[in-house]
């Protein structure tokens, strides 16, 4: 389940409590069971090609559910661990505050990892999201993501354009201080 944390406030951990927290943001939150068929997968560290679309197949009923509602033409699964060469340059380019063009959508099928928003009010939290959780974040929204100390997630990644997701880049601290 995720939490929000904000500077100097308890964290919100209780589901409805962060959803409406999020919604009155802009941000959707959801929490979608992994299905257990999918578990022998969600475990493995490493997948293969093949393994990831098996495991795109198990959850393909919240992608299916997402193109007749937004109209989504494209999925992918995202494999993070320690083990992936060049993995800290790859989380650099995230995990300064940027917008895309398009929305950000991601669903947490395995591991853990923290968004962190600055609204144009200038509030700033984080959401640390876990396995099961869904967040979508809308297009121009100041945000920046980064792994926790564990280094360590599977997400699918659900695209309308995948041209939209590129950073655009803002001069702003990456802290909620």
């Amino acid at each position: 389940m995720a939490t929000i944390v904000q500077k100097g406030k308890p964290e919100i951990t209780e589901k409805s409590a962060v959803k409406a927290f999020l919604k009155d943001r802009g941000v959707e939150y959801d929490h979608w069971p992994v299905p257990e068929s999918a578990n022998i997968l969600t475990g493995k560290q490493v997948l293969s090609d093949s393994e990831k679309e098996e495991l795109l197949g198990h959850v393909n009923q919240y992608f299916l559910e997402l193109q007749t509602k937004f109209g989504y033409r494209t999925r992918d699964l995202v494999v993070l661990h320690p083990e992936v060469p060049g993995l800290d340059e790859m989380l650099a380019k995230f995990d300064k505050v940027h917008f895309h063009s398009d929305d950000e959508v991601r669903y947490i099928i395995d591991g853990t990892g923290i968004f962190g928003f600055t609204l144009s009010n200038g509030e700033k939290f984080l959401v640390h999201v876990e396995k099961e959780d869904f967040i979508f974040v809308p297009k121009n929204i100041n945000h920046w993501f980064y792994l926790d100390e564990k280094k360590r997630i599977k997400a699918v990644r659900y695209f309308s354009d995948t041209s939209g997701w590129v950073p655009n880049y803002v001069d702003e601290p990456n802290s909620i201080d």
